[in-house]
Parts: C-alpha cells; sequence; structure tokens
C-alpha cells in the first residue's frame, strides 16, 4: 500500500479498499427518548460496562457516557444558590486566596534566603 493513502490526489490501487472510504458521509443516528432511558437504566442495572453495552446495542461509547452524564444532571440538578450564599463563598475564597499567596511568598523568600548561603 502507498504510504501517502488518503493524501488528496493520490489514488488507492490497493484491490480490497475502496477510493472513497475515507470520504464517505457518517449518517448520524436519531434515538427516541425511550431508547435512551432503557439503555441509561440497563447501563446501571448491569454494572456500568459501558464498552460492552455499546457494542451489543450498536451504539458509539462515547454517546452512550454522553447519554450517563445528561440522566445524572436531570436526576441531579445544581442547587440553585441564593446571591448571599454566593457573597460569602466568594469571601471565603478570597480570604483563602489571601492567605495562600501570603504563604507562597514566604516560601520564595526562605527559597531565596537558603540559595545565597
Amino acid at each position: 500500500m502507498s504510504r501517502f493513502l488518503g493524501q488528496v490526489g493520490v489514488r488507492c490501487e490497493h484491490p480490497d479498499m475502496e477510493e472513497n472510504d475515507k470520504t464517505k458521509k457518517k449518517t448520524r443516528h436519531k434515538y427516541t427518548s425511550e431508547f435512551k432511558a432503557q439503555t441509561v437504566a440497563h447501563v446501571r442495572q448491569h454494572g456500568g460496562d459501558l464498552t460492552r453495552t455499546a457494542a451489543e446495542l450498536g451504539v458509539n461509547y462515547w454517546t452512550l457516557r454522553d447519554w450517563l452524564e445528561a440522566a445524572a444532571q436531570k436526576e441531579n440538578p445544581a442547587p440553585a444558590s441564593n446571591p448571599s450564599e454566593l457573597e460569602a463563598e466568594n469571601r471565603r475564597l478570597k480570604a483563602e486566596l489571601e492567605r495562600v499567596t501570603e504563604q507562597r511568598d514566604i516560601l520564595k523568600k526562605s527559597l531565596g534566603i537558603l540559595s545565597t548561603t
């Protein structure tokens, strides 16, 4: 086989390979929400082996993983925070950042002192 196989303008001379294998358009599958829900339930009931389940059902591994993540987000939505909680968390994070920055600066200075001796 040619090392240039698949490049533009290079013909494939191998008899077992069609010339347009690389240029074929992939068809997009449409799955019903019922099928997705049943598939997610099946994965959860049978130990969650995504690779095996995807192969059994003829579904792409990454598609199945996305369905599981979407189902988990629907079941456990992120809690809505009120502004006062967000402000309190912001203050706490700023204080932690200031503390960690101070620790970093102290370590930098001590490293400088140790390296000069």
